[in-house]
């Protein structure tokens, strides 16, 4: 049964190595759609389209994680802004739901700076966040304490964001965002900068957020290849097609289909070392 729409849907059946994976692509949540971006007459995104659809498995409570992978300079920051609606394309549509253009505030947006009030607490910026959530009405201070407590910053909320370290800053960027109540979370190099043992902490804490709902969506946008194919369930590849100006999406990889989705163990995988070099050569 379809979570949004009630509509029965038919069940797939992926192969893994070594267990079977049930799983069903049910209906669009977000559809980007020959989407062109100009600036003075230069061509920087070129008929960029593709999918998300709601992925469901039976007895996991988890949304989708997508990738959107690009090198540096090939229009990865200008696609980030029009997802989230901070900007309009030359032509195209980004549609949620196949009902609702893309808007300002559609996407809990989590920029690479992780942006919060400098003026303010951690405290005041989160229950400024739940206070936007109809769906929290009453429930404000409760929400914030299972949020702060799960991604250990319960007891930091009394600091302004200056005080926190980069981690800090990231998690409590995050958790105003999951307040707001969306259903996207879009977030801009999430995995730069940062060492080993962070790094992990910050794959960890992404699976935690998808985690909260069937419907919850990551969109990364990043050039960490190894990473973003550890984490996801899909990558779309942003690159320049021969005699095209401007970038498009080259690819997509359903890393369901080749036993990579869902594995902690992925990278151990001679088919993780296989999209990885795949996905060099498309770039």
């Amino acid at each position: 049964m379809n979570k949004r729409t009630g509509k029965q849907v038919n069940n797939s059946i992926t192969s893994k190595t070594k267990t079977m994976t049930t799983h069903t692509k049910a209906e669009v949540i977000l559809s980007v759609q020959n989407v062109n971006l100009s600036y003075a007459g230069k061509q920087v995104l070129h008929n960029v389209s593709f999918e998300i659809k709601n992925i469901v498995r039976p007895g996991v409570n988890q949304g989708q994680v997508v990738s959107l992978i690009g090198r540096s300079g090939i229009g990865k920051t200008q696609l980030f802004k029009l997802l989230s609606g901070l900007q309009k394309p030359t032509s195209g549509r980004i549609m949620i739901h196949e009902t609702k253009e893309v808007q300002p505030g559609d996407m809990g947006v989590i920029f690479q700076n992780y942006y919060l009030f400098e003026w303010r607490t951690i405290h005041q910026s989160l229950w400024l966040a739940a206070k936007q959530n109809k769906a929290l009405r009453g429930g404000e201070k409760e929400a914030i304490a299972h949020y702060t407590n799960h991604f250990e910053l319960a007891e930091h909320l009394q600091k302004y964001p200056q005080q926190l370290s980069g981690g800090q800053r990231q998690r409590a960027s995050i958790i105003q965002q999951l307040l707001k109540g969306s259903d996207f979370l879009l977030l801009d190099e999430p995995f730069s900068g940062l060492d080993v043992c962070v790094l992990d902490r910050v794959v960890n804490l992404l699976l935690d957020v998808s985690l909260s709902d069937e419907l919850k969506t990551l969109v990364i946008v990043s050039h960490d290849i190894a990473t973003s194919i550890a984490i996801s369930d899909t990558v779309f590849i942003l690159g320049k097609t021969e005699g095209e100006e401007g970038a498009t999406i080259k690819k997509e990889i359903d890393l369901i289909e080749r036993g990579l989705a869902w594995d902690k163990d992925s990278r151990q995988q001679q088919a993780f070392a296989d999209t990885v070099a795949e996905i060099k050569s498309c770039l």
